[in-house]
């Protein structure tokens, strides 16, 4: 492989500005010319029995028109409200999840943006309640948090490869951790998917601003993950775009995943509804208070109950960045 197409995915050299200016003009034509799963499915709303063969098969699927144009505007707006609020808190961009790399739940004093109405929103999606319940097969399943991430231009590293649930270990470092088997036989990823995560596209994800990378068929594997140095070029560029606005990525995260950098010039930002299976629980924290419930549709309130704070209680709201 010749250098220009290797280096461009080395970590950015802390140089001078023209040589970053350099280093991030060859990375923007590596990643436009190379990113990118190829045939990438993206699927269309109504094909339900398709979106759960490859979301068993890779760990994840798209589909793309799950929201309409208004409800696109009411995310993007809603999203770059919340994120001023964050940036506000955080004038050198280090971030809670890498440089300029936020997580929208991670980011709120009570771990979710659930009491944001535009997250609110996303709870009536039907499409959504479609695939999940197919999933698992049941329409029982309940929501852990209404989360996401977004980065901003200027975030040129790549974010390790992880999973987003484990085993339980002990009660300090796993506190949101419950699946334990003291056998040691089995673990959590030989399980049917316990836990799964929609992610909805307030923006086209394109090549450059910063697509998830997503390993398929990693969601059962009980390798070690690779670190930042191990991991191998393919996997770098095993990103999911592009992927159009008002598409949904959705996720058993269990499966190997990671930022990448955004060499755009806008936020990318990917919010997301967390739902737990059925069968499996882990710690919940509130994120809605009882008034707001109350005004949810039936739906929604059922899928949303382990979420809310007691009548008693008055929920405290607002942006951190270092959730408690």
């Amino acid at each position: 492989m010749s250098e220009i197409m290797e280096s461009p995915l080395k970590p950015m050299p802390a140089a001078d500005a023209s040589t970053n200016e350099r280093d991030i003009a060859a990375l923007q034509a590596y990643l436009e010319a190379n990113n990118g799963i190829r045939g990438l499915d993206i699927l269309e709303p109504g094909d339900v029995r398709h979106a759960v063969e490859l979301f068993r098969r890779d760990g994840f699927v798209v589909i793309a028109d799950v929201l309409d144009s208004a409800q696109v505007e009411i995310l993007a707006n809603g999203c770059a409200a919340v994120a001023g609020d964050i940036l506000a808190l955080d004038e050198g961009r280090r971030g809670n999840r890498g440089s300029h790399r936020y997580s929208f739940g991670g980011s709120s004093l009570t771990r979710s943006q659930l009491h944001r109405p535009e997250w609110q929103m996303l709870l009536d999606v039907p499409v959504v309640h479609e695939v999940v319940s197919a999933i698992f097969g049941s329409p029982d399943y309940v929501l852990r948090a209404a989360s996401g991430d977004f980065c901003l231009p200027g975030a040129v590293e790549y974010q390790p490869l992880h999973s987003d649930v484990g085993d339980w270990r002990d009660k300090t470092t796993t506190p949101f951790s419950a699946f334990h088997d003291p056998r040691g036989q089995v673990t959590v990823r030989d399980l049917p998917c316990p836990y799964v995560c929609v992610n909805f596209l307030p923006q086209d994800v394109t090549r450059l601003n910063g697509p998830t990378r997503q390993i398929p068929g990693t969601q059962h594997s009980r390798t070690r993950i690779p670190t930042l140095e191990e991991e191998p070029e393919w996997m770098r560029l095993s990103t999911v775009c592009p992927a159009p606005a008002g598409a949904i990525m959705v996720r058993d995260v269990r499966a190997w995943h990671g930022g990448t950098p955004n060499v755009s010039d806008a936020i990318r930002s990917i919010p997301n509804l967390e739902f737990y299976a059925p069968w499996f629980r882990e710690p919940i924290v509130p994120g809605i208070s009882y008034a707001d419930y109350k005004r949810l549709s039936e739906h929604a309130q059922r899928i949303v109950r382990h979420c809310v704070a007691d009548s008693s209680e008055t929920l405290v709201t607002g942006p951190t960045l270092r959730a408690p």
